[in-house]
């Protein structure tokens, strides 16, 4: 297993509907990233800036390609591009962050 961190932007006056609709995440997305090797994911929120830090866990089972062609996913980018900076097919435009310390 293997952690990793990444960045994404949350785009101003966002802040509320993007905390609610991660507080009702749907069971099905949920689901869909469990089965695709992805545990202990939390995302981060830095008020000032509105920078999303994220921070996920991966299996052996992990495949970022079949999870991105997934009609789940792709429904979820289309219910979230208002409110984030976004790529052309609305995945979220995210940047890989490198770790630098870890305290086991």
């Amino acid at each position: 297993m293997k952690q990793v961190a990444f960045k994404m932007k949350l785009l101003a006056g966002n802040e509320e509907e993007y905390l609610r609709r991660h507080q009702e995440i749907w069971p099905k997305l949920s689901k869909l990233l469990k089965e695709n090797g992805i545990s202990d994911y939390a995302i981060f929120l830095d008020s000032d800036t509105l920078d999303l830090f994220a921070v996920q866990k991966l299996d052996m089972n992990f495949n970022e390609e079949r999870l991105k062609l997934d009609p789940i996913m792709k429904e979820w980018w289309d219910y979230m591009k208002d409110l984030m900076e976004t790529n052309t097919d609305n995945s979220p435009k995210s940047s890989p962050l490198k770790q630098v310390f870890y305290l086991p």
